[in-house]
């Protein structure tokens, strides 16, 4: 593979036709937006996918899409672990869109889910805020899980993982149904 660790939007977008494009989002952060030809293969089923991703790079680039580029750097350290070189787009689809590119819809989703930081945000915050209302009305020990959640946030960063989004991904919202990762797949074959 010819093609660098991480393609800036412009770059991968003169791109497009020659690069086989994976999106590790959940299905509903897909669904809300993503790049024109992206198959979606959730960071989680991407142990799954290995041979079908394989099989991509002997036709050419294979680039990995996520939100910001976290999760796809961590796929692309999974695909690299199995001997499969993958580029990452850089900013992700927020720097997609931002640059002005445009960000394909499927015309069946009906509502679109939260993206997971959005789903992450909300998920400390009520966390947080349930910790210190049960320290001022039952006990102070119950301020130790806003304690808790602040000490993620702060090794979240840190270490650029997020324990509370991989747990959130396996909610049912988030997950992909099985048949329609079963297509991805054969899409992914087929191409």
């Amino acid at each position: 593979m010819t093609t660098p660790t991480a393609l800036a939007t412009d770059e991968a977008r003169t791109r497009l036709h020659e690069l086989t494009i994976i999106d590790v989002r959940t299905p509903g952060e897909y669904a809300g937006g993503h790049l024109p030809g992206a198959l979606n293969i959730p960071l989680d089923q991407i142990q799954r996918a290995l041979p079908d991703i394989r099989h991509a790079t002997d036709r050419g680039d294979v680039l990995v899409v996520c939100a910001s580029g976290a999760r796809s750097d961590n796929a692309c350290k999974i695909l690299a672990e199995n001997g499969i070189t993958a580029a990452t787009l850089s900013g992700g689809t927020g720097a997609w869109a931002a640059d002005g590119h445009e960000l394909h819809r499927p015309q069946s989703a009906s509502r679109a889910t939260w993206g997971m930081e959005r789903q992450v945000r909300l998920t400390a915050g009520v966390i947080v805020l349930l910790g210190l209302l049960l320290g001022l009305i039952a006990h102070p020990a119950f301020q130790l899980i806003s304690a808790g959640i602040a000490g993620g946030l702060v090794f979240s960063a840190l270490t650029n993982t997020c324990g509370l989004a991989a747990i959130l991904a396996k909610l049912p919202h988030n997950r992909p149904r099985a048949a329609d990762l079963d297509n991805t797949l054969a899409a992914l074959r087929n191409r």
